[in-house]
């Protein structure tokens, strides 16, 4: 059988997996875990004070740091989603799995790490940070035994990427982050599986993600509070 290989034990010490393996992980990317019919997405309350205080602050980071030099941006968002309260999907979306929105992320207060990841993503974004620098990336924690989301950013496509994480605020190397291992990563165009330090395997278009186009069409319809 032909094998496709991704670290297992070891962030960059590659293992074989076989190939029905893999397939099976992005049948349910695509496809979700075996729900005929996607949820309906949760609602987020109207927004109060407190909620518009937290989008004026991420509004202002947004502005102040436009024409900041890049280590401040990633320095200065990753700190700003960090600071907000981690509340599993299922207490606070009821959904097993839910991506959520950087205004819904902000308006409820808190989120899981793909909320975290995904606001640090859409904001770096804004700030004028090109997409193909970016990845969001699904690793193992080995700390907590479970799967984990972070957002790599690479200075250049071969380069070790830095690490922004909600479970270890330091910004650092993947290379030195020996407790995370990664499985696969995606951004805006792209989808790659994770082999080894410094190498993924394109596996198609981030479009064929279902949460990730659920959550795109949400932030297309969505817009801040007046």
């Amino acid at each position: 059988m032909n094998n496709l290989t991704f670290s297992a034990t070891h962030p960059y010490k590659p293992v074989r997996v076989s190939r029905w393996i893999f397939m099976l992980l992005i049948v349910v990317l695509v496809y979700g875990c075996g729900k005929k019919t996607p949820p309906e997405p949760p609602v987020v309350e109207k927004y109060d004070k407190a909620a518009r205080e937290r989008i004026a602050q991420w509004q202002t980071l947004i502005k102040d740091t436009k024409k900041a030099p890049i280590a401040e941006k990633l320095v200065s968002v990753n700190r700003f989603f960090n600071q907000l309260h981690f509340v599993p999907d299922l207490s606070h979306w009821g959904q097993e799995d839910y991506w959520a929105t950087p205004l819904e992320t902000l308006a409820s207060n808190g989120g899981d790490c793909e909320d975290f990841t995904i606001g640090k993503y859409f904001t770096l974004v804004s700030l004028e940070v090109p997409d193909k620098k970016m990845r969001l990336t699904y690793v193992k924690s080995l700390t907590l035994n479970q799967a984990h989301m972070v957002l790599n950013y690479y200075h250049h496509p071969s380069s070790d990427p830095l690490v922004l994480d909600n479970l270890d605020p330091r910004i650092m190397p993947a290379s030195q982050r020996k407790d995370l291992v990664p499985v696969y990563s995606f951004n805006g165009t792209g989808l790659w599986l994770a082999k080894n330090h410094g190498y993924s395997t394109p596996v198609g278009k981030s479009s064929r993600l279902k949460l990730w186009q659920e959550l795109l069409q949400r932030v297309k319809e969505e817009s801040p509070p007046p």
